[in-house]
């Protein structure tokens, strides 16, 4: 974790760092998981647009971390939570169309998604 995040102040409920990597190890399996399950299904257009839905959004979440961390840009890294926390319900409408297993399967995902706004708009607020 970088000194300029370490020096922030932070809102109540953020957690320590090792929650990081625990959490995403396992949101991004079960994103695998729930992507791999529409990638075997019929092609179809709700498929077509799931798929690249589910893409846009995925450059989404890489983005905040480049933004947030490596620019310090606490408001375009929340301009981009918006944005991920928009395509990724999108995506999770496509995928429940298609598998509802793979929708259920992304509902952590927006879980976190939904917390790390909090946290984003937190640190914006406190510093």
């Amino acid at each position: 974790m970088n000194e300029w995040y370490k020096a922030l102040n932070k809102p109540p409920l953020t957690p320590p760092a090792s929650y990081f990597p625990i959490a995403w190890g396992i949101l991004y399996t079960l994103m695998a998981v729930a992507f791999i399950i529409v990638l075997i299904k019929p092609n179809t257009k709700d498929k077509y647009i799931a798929v690249n839905l589910f893409l846009f959004q995925l450059i989404l979440n890489f983005t905040w971390s480049y933004v947030f961390f490596e620019l310090k840009s606490v408001t375009l890294a929340l301009v981009d939570l918006i944005f991920l926390l928009l395509f990724l319900s999108l995506t999770i409408y496509y995928f429940f169309k298609i598998s509802k297993i793979a929708g259920i399967f992304l509902i952590p995902y927006l879980l976190q998604v939904i917390f790390a706004l909090y946290l984003n708009l937190g640190i914006l607020f406190l510093n």
